[in-house]
């Protein structure tokens, strides 16, 4: 429901909105007892059929939003519990970043055929005579499905000449690329860890708004008013996402205006291992591994290494954007916090692992972003601009696109190494991930560069955006074009003698 301004919409940017406007502008942080009743005012219900219920699933929103767990709702707990936990300079994120609140889930069903009001109580009547088991049955001329007898084999939807049969699954679990949501006793989707990548499309796609992930927008701001020098790593797909007035020579004012020091392009990264994966690919496929896949999406490496674990050494050891941004930006201020600002809750994830805590300090998705310029009352039609963002190639910003990141392993393949052809294969959505990597499984990928991404439309898909697929990818298109340089490896700003070469060693 992306760039679809929905009632679910508007309660997340409330409460992103509040929490940032907390932050700043309070130092008594029991003040968050109160925001349920600023979001949901007055006594009759909007949305649901309680105005207690409504205040109850928004006060749990507004603790993930703050970085804490939620509360069991068979305890008695006040609001403002453990929020001075939040009130640190430094990530409280812990997982499960996403998270179920169970009384906001309507407990739909997984799997269930149904039949509409198409049906025409035809003489015919295939769908009985192909069921199976006798689950369809024809009641005052009309056909019924007796869901106790159904084994949901989906023979009558086939076999209706109207399509009066429709089969039904639940929104969240049909999103879900890895099967992670199951359901507990009382029928609510539940979020199984060991198997979730925190890619977020659950949380987009269920329409109770019952989902939603942990937030660093109260330790960011927290940090920006102790003084503390903070840097936002931005992502190449905030193309188009903070509206058409959010122009790159204004992005870096908007952030001046938050609190941030400073503003580089995570799509510098991208240049660095547009570099490093055309070297790998030129100097290792197919002589000592059959094929290289990309590892910029953190939420399809981690799928890919888990599931396929007989080709986890095969997915490229580059850093992601993410951390290649970083580091450049702690190798000129050590001092500097890193935000990476982007459309992925995967990040978050990523950034909790020990080997990156050292180079990014807090992640923020979009939407999170448009709360905190809320509370600040920031409006680009109000501002002149800086310098434009000049940090990147054409190539490293089509990477928030799918295809982005083969193209511009192409390109530099094709400049650094034009004797070397390159094969193709790419997939986006974890579950067109999967069937690629069966097919690398089974041989059929030798000498290919696999490009993975999580997200639907890649990372301009992802679940933290604000706009429909299709217009991002358009808008980040023009963002290329603003680029002075075509090639990650003509971008000066890459120290990037060693890197054409392929010389450098990247972290295991």
């Amino acid at each position: 429901m992306r760039g679809v301004y929905t009632p679910v919409t508007k309660i997340r940017r409330q409460v992103f909105a509040e929490i940032a406007r907390l932050a700043y502008e309070h130092d008594d942080y029991s003040y968050i007892d109160q925001l349920p009743y600023k979001i949901i005012p007055g006594e009759v219900p909007t949305y649901r059929e309680s105005v207690f219920k409504e205040r109850a699933i928004v006060g749990e929103r507004l603790r993930l939003a703050m970085g804490l767990s939620l509360r069991s709702p068979a305890e008695h707990n006040i609001l403002s519990m453990g929020v001075e936990k939040a009130a640190e300079p430094h990530r409280v994120l812990s997982r499960p970043l996403m998270n179920v609140i169970s009384f906001a889930c309507n407990a739909c069903e997984e799997n269930s055929y149904m039949v509409t009001d198409n049906c025409r109580g035809c003489l015919a009547h295939p769908c009985t005579a192909v069921c199976p088991v006798k689950a369809v049955s024809i009641v005052d001329g009309k056909s019924v499905i007796d869901k106790e007898k159904c084994v949901r084999c989906g023979r009558c939807k086939d076999a209706c000449p109207y399509n009066a049969i429709v089969n039904y699954k639940r929104p969240c679990a049909n999103a879900c690329g890895v099967n992670a949501i199951t359901s507990d006793e009382l029928g609510r989707a539940t979020i199984d860890q060991d198997k979730c990548v925190s890619c977020g499309m659950c949380l987009v796609n269920c329409p109770f708004g019952a989902i939603s992930d942990k937030s660093e927008i109260f330790q960011i701001i927290t940090a920006m008013k102790q003084g503390r020098k903070v840097c936002a790593a931005i992502a190449p797909s905030f193309a188009g996402q903070l509206g058409p007035m959010a122009t790159t020579d204004k992005i870096k004012e908007a952030f001046h205006k938050l609190g941030f020091a400073d503003v580089v392009e995570v799509a510098l990264g991208a240049d660095v291992g547009a570099v490093e994966e055309a070297n790998h690919y030129a100097h290792a496929v197919p002589d000592e591994q059959p094929f290289l896949a990309t590892s910029c999406c953190p939420a399809w490496s981690v799928m890919a290494k888990r599931d396929f674990p007989t080709l986890a050494a095969y997915i490229s050891e580059s850093d992601t954007p993410m951390i290649a941004t970083a580091k450049v930006i702690k190798e000129r201020n050590p001092d500097t916090m890193v935000v990476f600002v982007g459309p992925c809750v995967a990040k978050k994830l990523e950034a909790t692992r020990k080997r990156v805590q050292g180079y990014v300090d807090f992640v923020l998705t979009f939407e999170e972003l448009m709360g905190m310029m809320v509370a600040k009352g920031i409006e680009f039609g109000d501002m002149e601009g800086e310098q434009p963002l000049a940090d990147a190639s054409a190539d490293g910003r089509g990477y928030a696109a799918a295809g982005g990141v083969a193209a511009a392993i192409e390109h530099n393949l094709k400049k650094l190494h034009p004797d070397k052809q390159l094969l193709v294969d790419r997939a986006d959505g974890l579950e067109n991930c999967r069937k690629m990597l069966m097919l690398a499984k089974a041989g059929k990928r030798n000498g290919y560069l696999l490009e993975g991404m999580a997200c639907p439309g890649g990372c301009v898909g992802g679940a933290g955006t604000l706009m429909p697929i299709n217009k991002a990818a358009q808008a980040v298109k023009s963002y290329q074009q603003e680029s002075p340089y075509a090639l990650a490896a003509e971008n000066p700003n890459l120290d990037s003698e060693a890197l054409k070469e392929g010389t450098v060693e990247t972290e295991k």
